[in-house]
């Protein structure tokens, strides 16, 4: 079936039939030649979201295995920082290409057991990819992407943040420096999250907790933003951290 074209046949003006004498008044004819013009199934509604969106992306390339460990074991903060508010979908490349782009959902075990399953390939980052299928998915509204290095192109990069920046998408990136050579690409990623107005943090893979209260209060920011990140002080450790890096990016 997924190889089916999607046509209609349509007879060449030759081959019509003559219409027969009588057939119709000139109003008649009209009347069934602008009926003829429209389509009888009108287009589908728009698929809008009930709940704000959020990507939580991440670099799943050699080596990395050890910071994925770690963000593989917190996943679920995204949801239960404030539960059946926010939908979260994971995204994942490695290999080369993004290989994972889950669906959206708010049930903390079906994130935990597609994370388990994903393993860390050689090959080069692709942030990029995970942006521009953000940028196509209704109602998202922050991305949150961990990785160490980007091998892109830049001049795309920006253009992509450029637009998810028109768009009210807020791009965090959790920058892990823990190889040195991934320190050259900090302004590149610091480029790229101020141009949607989100910012860069620091990741540690030996840190699980820091983490957790990372993804809690960017759940918080993607259900309301800095207002609620505010309200959530109290109760997320992360939310002074993160409001402090978006007013400074």
């Amino acid at each position: 079936m997924a190889d089916k074209q999607n046509f209609v046949l349509v007879p060449r003006p030759e081959e019509e039939e003559d219409e027969p004498p009588g057939g119709g008044s000139l109003i008649d004819r009209v009347r069934n030649w602008a009926l003829a013009l429209v389509s009888p199934v009108p287009p589908p509604a728009p698929d809008i979201p009930r709940r704000p969106r959020l990507v939580f992306g991440f670099d799943a390339t050699a080596s990395r295995e050890p910071a994925w460990a770690t963000a593989r074991s917190v996943t679920d903060a995204l949801v239960q920082a404030l539960p059946g508010e926010l939908d979260v979908a994971l995204a994942v490349h490695g290999g080369g290409m993004l290989h994972t782009f889950t669906e959206f959902t708010a049930d903390a075990r079906t994130l935990r057991d597609r994370a388990a399953g994903i393993r860390c390939i050689a090959g080069h980052t692709r942030l990029l990819a995970i942006l521009s299928r953000s940028l196509g998915s209704p109602g998202v509204r922050v991305v949150v992407y961990i990785g160490d290095v980007f091998e892109e192109s830049l001049a795309r990069g920006r253009k992509l943040a450029d637009a998810l920046g028109a768009r009210g998408i807020k791009l965090i990136v959790l920058h892990d420096t823990s190889d040195w050579n991934a320190r050259r690409d900090g302004e590149v990623f610091l480029d790229l999250a101020r141009r949607t107005g989100g910012c860069v943090l620091p990741f540690d893979a030996n840190a699980p907790d820091r983490l957790r209260d990372i993804l809690g209060a960017a759940a918080a920011y993607a259900v309301g933003g800095e207002t609620l990140l505010q309200e959530k002080r109290a109760e997320l450790p992360g939310a002074v951290l993160l409001l402090e890096h978006l007013r400074r990016g």
